[in-house]
């Protein structure tokens, strides 16, 4: 194939893939306060943030945009969660018309931090209270500001984690024809991306997990190697769980991100799906070499001392497939039930044991006929979904 007609496939593509997604503005707030009756609201979530993204300033509704900050900016978003919630589900309107809290998910204020200090303090207070843990979630190429907002109060929420979520929104274009754009972006948030750890480190928190999705896996392997090469790749043996879906990243990069971080000593878990349609188009920009998300040899991921979780024969909550383990109900709730366990007290031995269990029960309620493949490097299981 020549390079022209490569890219022309490429192009037509992500235009299909953005046919897909559906238009959208990117706004995250109102343009006036709705208000609904309290009984109408499942619950307010409060997110923290740490971006490398410009405040917006064309379009102020969207808090923070898609250019690129030298520096890292904090704030905290108020998002409500409507009583009609469907678990996997994010609900919300089009384009820019307001959101309805009795209907959709709904970011109620944010508050800016002047700087790292001030953000340390509020953001440490917080993950006193709520129980000395904390989530960071790093979203993946083609979101909005919005987009990761939402995407961790869904998660936080469904999930029922027990810990301050923080999300950490490098600089995605927002644009599914922005890809070699959003992988610089990527490599620019890295250094910001450890700093965020190694400030979470300093606070209170027991436990730090990291959920990291599709390009967003980049930005967060970088870090945790930059964390290896300094000599404190647990944090000061803070890290917990590590999730890696729908990884963004070429197979042979990735080995050698792991030899240069070591074999983990905590929970650090794989999730891949030969089904993902979004990656086939990085695997298009990419030369035709295989992603880890979509990767066919679990056992030689495993050996570099991940747990490799197969969603293949599992379906997406849209025809990408690429956000299994959050749009899913059944795997939203396996993953809820792993991340209630803090990390320090999880066995990767006992661990496929009490997945299969919960399972066998979640299928059934469900009704899914599928099944996940887990692979570690001690033993290959398969888990029944449904029948």
């Amino acid at each position: 194939m020549t390079v022209p007609s490569k890219i022309f496939l490429v192009v037509a593509f992500a235009l299909a893939l953005a046919g897909c997604a559906g238009q959208n503005t990117h706004d995250l707030l109102n343009k006036t306060t709705i208000t609904v009756p309290a009984a109408d609201i499942a619950a307010t979530h409060k997110i923290f943030v740490a971006t490398t993204r410009q405040k917006a300033t064309k379009e102020p509704r969207q808090v923070f945009d898609g250019d690129r900050s030298p520096t890292t900016s904090f704030a905290s978003v108020e998002v409500t969660v409507p009583k009609v919630h469907q678990v996997g589900a994010i609900e919300r309107v089009k384009g820019s018309a307001n959101s309805n809290p009795a209907k959709d998910f709904t970011a109620t204020g944010v508050t800016f931090y002047e700087g790292a200090p001030q953000f340390a303090k509020a953001v440490g207070a917080d993950i006193a209270m709520r129980g000395d843990r904390a989530l960071v979630f790093v979203h993946g190429f083609n979101n909005g500001f919005d987009d990761g907002i939402y995407r961790l109060t869904q998660i936080a929420h469904d999930t029922k984690y027990p810990g301050t979520p923080v999300l950490f929104s490098w600089a995605s274009s927002g644009k599914t024809t922005g890809y070699i754009y959003d992988k610089e972006s990527a490599n620019a948030a890295r250094d910001d991306l450890e700093g965020t750890l190694r400030m979470l480190a300093k606070s209170r928190a027991k436990s730090i997990d990291i959920i990291a999705h599709s390009m967003g896996t980049w930005v967060t392997m970088e870090a945790l190697r930059q964390l290896a090469i300094t000599g404190d790749r647990d944090l000061g043996g803070k890290l917990g769980y590590v999730i890696l879906a729908s990884p963004d990243i070429d197979v042979d990069v990735f080995k050698k991100q792991m030899i240069r971080y070591g074999k983990p000593d905590k929970p650090f878990a794989v999730l891949l799906s030969g089904d993902d349609r979004a990656l086939r188009l990085s695997t298009l920009i990419s030369g035709d070499k295989p992603r880890v998300g979509d990767y066919g040899d679990a056992a030689d991921l495993a050996s570099y001392g991940v747990s490799v979780v197969d969603l293949t024969k599992t379906k997406g909550g849209d025809r990408l497939n690429h956000a299994k383990f959050a749009d899913n109900p059944f795997l939203v709730q396996l993953l809820g039930d792993r991340l209630r366990a803090p990390a320090g007290l999880a066995s990767e031995e006992t661990a496929p044991a009490q997945l299969d269990n919960l399972g066998q029960g979640l299928g059934k309620a469900v009704g899914s006929v599928a099944e996940i493949v887990i692979t570690t490097p001690f033993k290959v299981l398969t888990i029944a979904t449904g029948g």
